[in-house]
């Protein structure tokens, strides 16, 4: 029998109030052994109370640390596990408390305060104390029973628990710990360490940013070996549909739509996924500038969640995504959209949710929506592979992996990822009726989303920037080229329900009428972009700013403008006759 089984067999007769003990004395391994046998336990019971597996594991792994912090305050050796069971049901309801307000846990909540038994409050909230004590006690206990330490299972754990904290220097610990463990104030500590209250602000703020780093990299790392232990750890690539790798739009989002839709039970032409989710007939316009983001500003989660009711399909999804960031990745240096520069930011705080819900829904066999995988467009995840920790994706016809830890440390160092849950029937009549109300709403400019004007109102806003010369020519040549093909969608759109529309009575016949007519203004206003795009064409843009010119455009724009107008009369018509 090797001396790895024999120290197991020890650990596998002790009695958990035995090793209680013995970790309140210092031996790690004792520690490790609990967690050991009830981690299990103590993970089943948050995904209970908060129905999500990354989540509970992040609770967890916050407990084991209060439980690792403050074990010297257990009194009653025998009750471990319902200690931790309460620590995990204290960790779960501020956790769920908090979620809907903020996704990131606050430095303090690491801290304690408070005293133990025997004075023993003060060692274990002393970091240096807890790590030197636990490692001397290793070393004692592998030089006697000549078990090697790095196949300790417990080693593992420990260094685990330690490590969030541990990433810090000895500076930022002793300043950190003076802080939140003795509640001295940045004044107090500044006088201790003969700093200035200005420096030492910029230690707590700089070492809360490097302790939830590295909490996010060990959730991700907890993540991914709760999977292991689960029996989830695979690889899935889902099949080719004939719609991974087509770029169709400069839509690029109607281009992952159309993807994620074809593997649902959703039969449908390109035009009506750009029609029925309401990206044919989208605009909107950052004022002064026409900046490039334009297209993409809106809030993602209402627009693509109601765009995708309209046609049936349930989503869920995970937004991270921060206030407008008025970059245009075209001038920026392309070293800083390579892997080596993602390495280099931080990683984010949706990563762990967003894994978590990659992971669902490729397993269930749908691909997910996603921004910014390699740089601002959208694309789709369509596999994965646990062991090497990458994801299959799709981008702008790019198909290449992406290690988890990337994901959002693209250059906006956003992420927005979106799945479908499920799908239900939807009759025509219902689909067209939903999205001419969500056309008609984008028009009037009811959708809440400050970093652009939307609807209508953008063609004055435009107009606007080309009266008084502000049009950036690269953001403008884009914008037109977006809005040109959407506008060509949305007469293939028209035209389709058109000719698929029946022809019972005379309310269908005034339908059929009105699309008819509709198709015929979109002809029109498709034209008219026609003649914008090849005066200004993408990437150089031409000359927005030449006075003739810009008045040549404001012409058109207006032109469009009021033949958008009637169009969205129209569609008011056509719902009218709906809804009867």
């Amino acid at each position: 029998m090797n001396s790895r089984n024999g120290q197991q067999k020890r650990w596998d007769w002790m009695e958990d109030s035995d090793l209680v003990k013995l970790a309140q004395a210092g031996v790690r391994e004792a520690f490790g052994e609990l967690v050991r046998r009830h981690r299990a336990k103590v993970y089943g019971y948050a995904r209970t109370i908060t129905q999500e597996s990354f989540l509970a594991e992040d609770i967890v792994q916050e407990a084991l640390i209060r439980a690792f912090m403050h074990l010297g305050k257990l009194m009653d050796a025998e009750r471990f596990l319902p200690w931790m069971n309460r620590i995990v049901r204290n960790q779960a309801l501020t956790k769920l408390k908090k979620v809907s307000a903020a996704k990131e846990r606050t430095f303090t909540e690491l801290g304690s305060s408070g005293t133990g038994r025997d004075g023993e409050a003060d060692e274990w909230n002393d970091l240096d104390i807890i790590m030197r004590r636990l490692n001397r006690s290793a070393e004692e206990l592998a030089a006697r029973e000549g078990v090697p330490e790095e196949r300790l299972v417990q080693k593992e754990t420990l260094e685990t628990l330690t490590s969030i904290i541990g990433c810090l220097n000895l500076r930022e610990r002793q300043i950190v710990e003076s802080h939140f463990f003795d509640q001295l104030s940045p004044q107090d500590i500044a006088k201790l360490f003969q700093l200035s209250s200005a420096n030492v602000y910029q230690i707590l703020s700089r070492s809360r940013k490097k302790v939830i780093q590295e909490k996010i990299r060990i959730t991700v790392d907890h993540y991914v070996r709760t999977r292991k232990d689960m029996g989830k750890m695979k690889k899935v690539i889902l099949p080719n549909n004939e719609t991974l790798g087509e770029v169709r739009t400069w839509t690029t989002v109607a281009d992952a739509l159309n993807t994620i839709i074809k593997y649902t039970d959703k039969k449908l032409s390109y035009p009506l996924v750009m029609g029925y989710t309401g990206h044919a007939f989208r605009i909107n316009i950052v004022p002064e500038s026409v900046h490039i983001a334009g297209p993409t500003a809106f809030d993602f989660g209402d627009v693509l969640k109601r765009g995708l009711q309209n046609i049936g399909c349930r989503a869920n999804a995970v937004d991270g995504m921060k206030p407008f960031i008025n970059v245009n990745t075209n001038f920026v240096d392309p070293a800083l959209m390579q892997k080596e520069a993602m390495e280099k930011r931080q990683i984010h705080q949706a990563l762990p949710e967003a894994l978590d819900l990659i992971h669902r829904s490729l397993d269930r066999g749908y691909p997910v929506l996603a921004w910014d995988i390699f740089y601002p467009e959208f694309g789709i995840f369509y596999g994965y592979d646990d062991e090497q920790r990458v994801l299959y994706a799709d981008e702008c016809g790019r198909q290449e992996t992406l290690p988890y830890e990337n994901l959002g440390r693209s250059i906006l160092e956003e992420i927005f990822v979106l799945a479908i849950e499920d799908s239900f029937d939807v009759n025509q009549r219902d689909r067209l009726n939903n999205a001419l109300q969500m056309i008609v709403d984008h028009y009037d400019g009811k959708e809440i989303e400050p970093s652009s004007i939307k609807g209508l109102s953008a063609y004055d806003v435009w107009c606007k920037a080309f009266q008084e010369g502000t049009v950036e020519p690269n953001g403008n040549a884009y914008n037109i080229a977006v809005y040109t093909d959407g506008r060509r969608y949305a007469v293939e759109f028209l035209k389709e329900i058109h000719t698929s529309w029946p022809d019972i009575d005379e309310s269908d016949k005034q339908i059929r009428a009105l699309l008819e007519e509709a198709a015929e203004i979109y002809v029109d206003i498709a034209g008219n972009f026609s003649i914008l795009h090849q005066l200004f064409t993408y990437p150089n843009g031409g000359e927005p700013n030449n006075p003739d010119i810009a008045r040549q455009a404001i012409e058109i724009l207006q032109n469009i403008k009021k033949k958008e107008l009637s169009g969205a009369e129209l569609f008011r018509n056509i719902l009218k006759h709906l809804t009867k």
